[in-house]
């Protein structure tokens, strides 16, 4: 073991996954975790790598989706949370999703039984309490105020901030099934259980329209002061936003009735609410999309009107929680440490990349970075055509309108000859993916003696 030990501040995913990644390289660090001593909005538990909003990883197809690559991407480079999501998986037709209770605890108790992790139950609210030679904070969108001040007085960065939303979860015994069926859009899965992974609940063309009207109408939860004129995140947008961006909105978004068949209806459901387990047994339900700041008296009457939810019991109601950000193309450098104090790096969620995957492909790749530069190795990033890659890239490269990000193709850079003959978007995808899986086996390569 080396005497050299590496502060990491945030027991989430990406924290929990940059301890590991340095501890299978014989690096010790502490990890500082403030709950349960000290609480966030949105988290309900204890445990390390909590998933606070939805249990899903999204789409698993490493051939076609670049969500899919990601994961491609950290299984090939052992990462621990892709791993034990693939332990705590249960069906989602080609999606990733997972036992969030399973997952949280196992994640728990592999970080408690690693000798080279310390887990230590503190709140950090000023970085000068910290003595350990490195620094990764990995704090996440529920960062504390006390350190996100610290922060930007050690970055003279703005904080910036944008809403993440929690979406309803049912009590799987309070459905009513006789109106559903299950089905994962175009019956994609390889096995019955994905292929029948959603529950589907069918809406006419009137019932559609009185729901949306109920929603558009309904008293919202007040924001506090220090909330106001924080922007959405457009890729989790609250349901009554997106209805109040017109009436059709939700049926072409959460809502979208393609590539399902109602067995129990000749008539094809002008709208459809989904669901999608929440655990391995199947007992709770979470409602696809289905994030809101409605208040909660008022959401669960409307929500009783979608059909086989009419007696309907929630264990957990949709909310609204801030996250927190930083301007990173303008405070790191390019091995993701602070131009200013290079032996302070950021990971995960705080950096401006959005969602799960993301923010522990992040964790993953800073927790190398850095055992790289204790071991005296040389730092190097993967290219920007791999998917982890892209990311990083995205995070390091200045933009006048920096704003939260999820990995998509469209960050890659691959180049158009590299598309020469590629007509349709499966095939210019799948050219994405194979160059990335390439390039990504070389990283690994170069990076085999760190």
């Amino acid at each position: 073991m080396l005497e050299k030990k590496v502060a990491i501040v945030g027991g989430g995913l990406a924290g929990s996954e940059a301890a590991w990644q340095l501890g299978r390289m014989g690096i010790s660090s502490n990890l500082y975790e403030m709950r349960p001593n000290k609480k966030t909005p949105a988290h309900k538990t204890s445990l390390l790598a909590e998933l606070v909003c939805s249990n899903s990883f999204r789409s698993d197809d490493h051939t076609n989706n670049a969500v899919g690559q990601l994961h491609w991407e950290m299984r090939a480079a052992d990462g621990l949370i892709i791993s034990t999501g693939d332990k705590a998986r249960i069906p989602a037709g080609s999606a990733m999703a997972v036992d969030r209770m399973k997952f949280s605890l196992e994640i728990t108790e592999l970080i408690k039984n690693n000798s080279f992790i310390n887990i230590i139950q503190k709140e950090i609210t000023d970085l000068k309490q910290l003595a350990e030679d490195h620094v990764i904070i990995a704090s996440g969108p529920l960062t504390s105020n006390k350190l996100a001040q610290s922060l930007i007085k050690l970055t003279g960065s703005k904080n910036l901030y944008f809403y993440d939303a929690i979406a309803p979860t049912v009590y799987a015994d309070s459905i009513d099934y006789e109106s559903t069926w299950f089905q994962s859009r175009y019956d994609k899965g390889e096995s019955i259980e994905e292929r029948e992974a959603y529950l589907n609940c069918p809406m006419t063309k009137d019932e559609y329209y009185e729901f949306v009207s109920k929603i558009s109408e309904s008293d919202k939860a007040d924001f506090n002061d220090w909330e106001a004129d924080v922007p959405f995140f457009s890729g989790c947008l609250p349901i009554e936003v997106m209805a109040s961006r017109g009436k059709d909105t939700l049926r072409f978004g959460p809502m979208k009735p393609v590539g399902l068949t109602n067995p129990n209806s000749d008539v094809k459901p002008y709208a459809v609410v989904q669901l999608r387990k929440e655990n391995k047994e199947g007992t709770l339900f979470n409602i696809v999309g289905f994030q809101t700041k409605i208040k909660h008296s008022r959401q669960a009457e409307i929500l009783r009107s979608i059909n086989g939810l009419q007696k309907a019991r929630f264990a957990r109601l949709g909310g609204i929680h801030k996250n927190t950000f930083l301007n990173s193309p303008d405070i790191l450098d390019n091995n993701f440490q602070l131009k200013s104090y290079p032996n302070i790096s950021l990971a995960g969620q705080i950096t401006g990349v959005e969602g799960y995957v993301e923010s522990a492909a992040i964790g993953l790749l800073v927790g190398r970075i850095v055992g790289a530069k204790i071991l005296g190795k040389e730092v190097k990033l993967p290219s920007a055509d791999t998917a982890l890659g892209a990311l990083a890239n995205h995070l390091i490269t200045h933009n006048n309108d920096f704003q939260p990000m999820n990995v998509n193709f469209g960050l890659f850079k691959s180049t158009v000859k590299d598309f020469k003959g590629k007509k349709n978007r499966r095939e210019r995808y799948a050219a994405y993916t194979s160059i990335a899986k390439s390039s990504f086996h070389n990283w690994l390569e170069s990076q085999s003696s760190v």
